[in-house]
């Protein structure tokens, strides 16, 4: 297999639950000859599912990694592929895998269309300008529109859907496509799992439609390149189709289009030109720009060219637990080469570790390499004081990259385990889970004592203890889950603090007066400005202030934490002898719980953007049933086959079980999906009512 860059390319596989992801994925295994079978999700025997979990519910949870070959135009291209997960719950494992992929593959379901987790990956990868493809999957699906999915990705993502290829057929008359670069038709064996297919004539009913379509694919490529447009103008059919493919990827590249492919995985339909698609029009290592970082150092900016010959440096995106090697660390490796045995080092922690091997991944199996270079996912073993978002390097050439930022938990559950013999084990257990995910966060609560655990849904905490159980043999108790509530502070205040202490020997002092000021909801971490003059408060004691103030701001008026702060000190005093850093640290304590008495704070909640499918005779009931939940409904939308999409702004606090509760509502008929929008200001009677409600994690 070739490790010329130029014929690498690193991609994932992104989409809103059950588009077709991982049976797409399987079958660009089973075609480039990765597997012998292919594998089906609701068997459960989809390669890149390899958790219990997984199989046993038909999604996929964890992000899985595999390479594979494939030979277009006389050249052999190596892929690297990451299968994400489409439910909101495991968001982190998009946002982290997205992160450091050269380009993706958008699926959409032919009848689904755009859907809500078809925009937030969208988002996602719009945040690190990742080139795309787009594939309309499914196209042998009643109500399947290749037409007007096109549309909505082009009005719900605003983007610049290119399509250069259209279906034959649609629903069960759905058997190839036509290649409007090529102007070919091709038409899929059904007896032997799409191995084979034939060119055929274009459909007569096909041709106007096709050269419509060719010809706005033309115009919209003429548009972006000034040699095209000359020709277009004088004669479209002058143009190559060589010239076709190479401003097709110059235009893919830059993100100025994205090129709409269609097929229907599942009945083995299009999956061959999606991979051609893949290796001819997305980027390689050396297409994309520079990873830049900062030199730890002189804080100064470097960037890191993508050659096996620089500096090592690598960027570690996931941590994962194996049963038969311990530790696997993903890395994308940015520049330089590794070898297996050497050490690394490690900015963050400022240790140097040994790589003991060197692993490439093939979803949970690995194969062992001696060397991997720029360019390249890999998994590392040997590493044990590391975390996701870590920059690995060079010693003598240090760079600290861009890290990844993760959303906050929205849900709480307080867990103990059914035996005491079982504590140590759990919290062990608990740590390695939280090392993997770092949505996962465990802490103890300091007035109850009891273990509290957050997560970004029902589902998520569901499958962690489902994992606790099964993988580390520990088994919970656990309460009911617990919306993440927050406070935010509404209007500036002013207050001056006070530390005394006197013990016989030397004492501890500090004095400073500051003002509070609000931040906006969404704002988060605490914005600490020392204008005290004439150095009466010195930088080191500010520092201790702002460690107290940090701490303090975990539990506000009402118990729920404070997420963001601005306090600006603007007098104070300090003792020649009896003042330091933790005396500041204390006082900030204590003046902020003074605060919280007096000032004026409201209590946010996480709103989620929910939009329920239901057939048109539960509609009345569903939207009825929504308002009741306090819902916000933003639009309604009548789609092909009697059906309605409810879009709504609910809390998080009313959707709890809703799954079970939309059920019996409407037989069974009706389906939702659920993903964290924003926090916002809870009513005034539900503030009253959480204020008398003890809010802690009762089991």
């Amino acid at each position: 297999m070739t490790e010329d860059l130029l014929n690498v390319r690193n991609i994932g596989i992104m989409a809103h639950i059950d588009a077709g992801k991982t049976t797409t994925t399987e079958r660009i295994l089973y075609y480039t000859g990765k597997n012998y079978k292919i594998g089906e999700v609701h068997e459960g025997t989809a390669t890149m599912d390899w958790m219990i979990q997984e199989q046993e519910r038909g999604i996929t949870i964890t992000s899985a990694a595999t390479t594979v070959s494939w030979q277009c135009r006389g050249k052999e291209y190596k892929i690297n592929i990451i299968d994400t997960p489409g439910h909101v719950d495991f968001t982190v494992e998009v946002e982290r895998s997205l992160r450091i992929l050269d380009g993706a593959v958008a699926v959409f379901c032919a009848v689904g269309g755009v859907q809500p987790q078809s925009e937030t990956v969208w988002r996602q990868a719009d945040k690190y300008h990742l080139p795309r493809l787009c594939f309309v999957n499914k196209m042998d699906r009643v109500g399947a529109d290749f037409q007007s999915v096109v549309s909505q990705i082009k009005e719900k993502l605003g983007a610049n859907p290119l399509p250069i290829q259209l279906p034959i057929g649609a629903e069960d008359s759905f058997r190839g496509l036509v290649d409007l670069i090529e102007r070919k038709a091709y038409v899929w064996n059904e007896g032997d799992k799409g191995n084979t297919y034939e060119e055929i004539e274009i459909p007569e009913d096909l041709k106007q439609e096709v050269e419509e379509a060719r010809l706005f694919m033309l115009e919209s490529l003429a548009e972006r390149d000034e040699k095209l447009m000359v020709k277009y103008f004088e004669d479209p059919e002058s143009i190559t189709n060589e010239e076709i493919f190479a401003a097709l990827r110059e235009a893919t590249l830059s993100t100025d289009l994205t090129p709409v492919l269609c097929g229907a995985s599942f009945k083995n339909k299009g999956v061959q030109p999606l991979i051609d698609a893949i290796v001819q029009y997305l980027p390689s290592p050396l297409d994309v720009p520079a990873i830049k970082g900062k030199n730890p150092h002189t804080d100064k900016e470097e960037t890191r060219e993508p050659d096996p010959r620089a500096s090592f440096s690598a960027l570690v995106f996931k941590i994962a637990t194996d049963p038969f090697v311990g530790k696997l660390i993903f890395i994308k490796i940015y520049s330089g080469t590794l070898k297996a045995g050497e050490m690394v080092y490690n900015v963050a922690t400022g240790k140097r570790e040994r790589i003991s091997k060197i692993l490439q991944m093939h979803s949970n199996k690995q194969q062992q390499i001696e060397a991997a270079s720029a360019g390249n996912i890999v998994a590392l073993v040997g590493m044990k004081n590391v975390r996701t978002g870590d920059s690995l390097t060079d010693e003598k050439h240090p760079i600290v990259l861009e890290n990844i930022v993760f959303p906050a938990p929205v849900i709480s559950i307080a867990i103990e385990p059914k035996t005491k013999e079982d504590e140590d084990r759990l919290m062990i257990a608990l740590g390695k889970l939280a090392e993997e995910d770092p949505t996962f966060v465990v802490k103890v609560d300091e007035e109850s004592n009891q273990t509290v655990i957050s997560g970004m849904g029902e589902l998520h905490l569901e499958i962690l203890l489902d994992r606790l159980s099964r993988e580390f043999h520990v088994d919970c108790n656990h309460g009911k889950p617990k919306v993440a509530y927050k406070e935010a502070f509404v209007s500036p205040f002013t207050h001056r603090e006070i530390y005394k202490r006197q013990t016989g020997g030397r004492g501890a002092f500090a004095d400073m007066t500051f003002e509070i000021t609000p931040v906006p909801f969404d704002q988060k971490g605490l914005l600490l400005e020392n204008k005290v003059k004439g150095g009466l408060i010195p930088a080191e004691f500010a520092r201790g202030a702002e460690k107290g103030f940090l701490m303090a701001m975990s539990n506000g008026k009402y118990g729920f934490p404070v997420e963001g702060l601005h306090i600006t000190l603007i007098d104070g005093n300090t003792h020649v002898v009896d003042s330091d850093a933790y005396s500041f640290e204390v006082c900030a304590k204590i003046a902020f719980r003074e605060v919280c008495k007096k000032v004026q704070t409201v209590i946010l909640e996480p709103l989620m953007k929910v939009e329920v499918t239901t057939p048109d005779d539960y509609i009345g009931i569903v939207t009825g049933d929504l308002n009741r939940k306090r819902a916000i409904l933003d639009h309604i939308e009548a789609k092909t086959g009697g059906v309605q999409e409810i879009v709504a702004k609910v809390p998080l606090a009313e959707m709890f079980g809703y799954v079970t509760h939309l059920r019996s509502l409407t037989s069974g008929r009706a389906s939702y999906s659920m993903e964290f929008l924003e926090y916002a200001e809870v009513p005034k009677d539900v503030k009253e009512q959480l204020i008398k409600t003890d809010n802690k994690y009762t089991k």
